[in-house]
C-alpha cells in the first residue's frame, strides 16, 4: 500500500510540473554561475591593466583610481540573485566598472608606447574577449529566467509552485541592456580630415542678343 502511494504521489508531481520547475530552477542557477564567472574573469584583469597602464602613464591617477575603486566596489557587493534590489546594485557596480575600464582605455590613445607594448595588447584582447563573454552569458540568462518564469505563472503549474515556494526570478533591467552588453572599444584609427569646401559655381551672364540682319534691297 506504501508503494502504491509513493508512486501516485510521483505520478501527481510529475503531471503538475514539479519535476520540471526542478529542471528550469537549477538551468537558472547554472545560468547565472556563467554570469558570475565571466563577470569574475573580468575583474581578475583589472589590476594587470592598471599595473601596466601605471607603467607608461603614473600621472593618469584619477583614470587608474576610478578603476581599482570601481573593482573594489564589484568585489564587495554579496549579490542575491532572487533579490531584485540585490541584483540591481550588483548591475550598477559592474557598470560602472566597465566604464572606467572604457576610459582607461581610452586614455592609453596618448601614449603611442604603451599602445605597442605587448602586455597591454594582451590584455586588451583578453578583456574584449571577456566582454563578449558577459554579454553571451547575461543574455543565456536572461533566457533562462524568462523561460523559467513564464513555466511557473502558468497554471496549473503555478499553484505547485506556490505550494511548494517557487516565486518569479528578478531580471536584468531593460534599459541599460544595450550599454553593459557593448564591450569597450577603442578606436586606433586616424581621424578623417575635413575636406576642403568646393567653390561654388557662378551662374554666367546670358549671351547679348545678336541683331536680326535687314532683308536685302530692303
Amino acid at each position: 500500500m506504501r508503494v502504491l502511494v509513493v508512486i501516485l504521489l510521483a505520478a501527481l508531481l510529475s503531471g503538475c510540473g514539479y519535476n520540471t520547475i526542478q529542471q528550469k530552477d537549477e538551468a537558472v542557477n547554472a545560468a547565472w554561475s556563467q554570469v558570475i564567472n565571466v563577470y569574475k574573469r573580468r575583474a581578475d584583469l583589472v589590476p594587470n591593466l592598471v599595473a601596466t597602464v601605471r607603467g607608461y602613464a603614473a600621472h593618469e591617477q584619477q583614470v587608474l583610481t576610478q578603476v581599482t575603486e570601481a573593482r573594489a566596489r564589484v568585489g564587495s557587493i554579496n549579490v542575491d540573485a532572487g533579490d531584485p534590489q540585490s541584483l540591481r546594485q550588483f548591475e550598477q557596480a559592474q557598470g560602472e566598472l566597465r566604464s572606467a575600464i572604457g576610459r582607461l582605455l581610452v586614455v592609453s590613445e596618448n601614449y603611442p608606447q604603451l599602445k605597442a607594448d605587448q602586455q597591454f595588447l594582451a590584455l586588451q584582447a583578453q578583456l574584449e574577449g571577456t566582454e563578449n563573454r558577459i554579454a553571451v552569458e547575461r543574455q543565456r540568462y536572461i533566457q533562462a529566467v524568462q523561460d523559467y518564469n513564464t513555466y511557473i505563472r502558468q497554471f496549473p503549474v503555478n499553484l505547485t509552485a506556490m505550494m511548494f515556494g517557487y516565486k518569479t526570478r528578478p531580471n536584468f533591467t531593460v534599459e541599460n541592456e544595450a550599454a553593459i552588453q557593448q564591450a569597450p572599444t577603442v578606436d586606433f584609427g586616424t581621424p578623417a580630415r575635413p575636406q576642403p569646401a568646393q567653390p561654388q559655381p557662378q551662374p554666367q551672364s546670358p549671351a547679348p542678343s545678336q541683331p536680326t540682319p535687314e532683308p536685302a534691297g530692303g
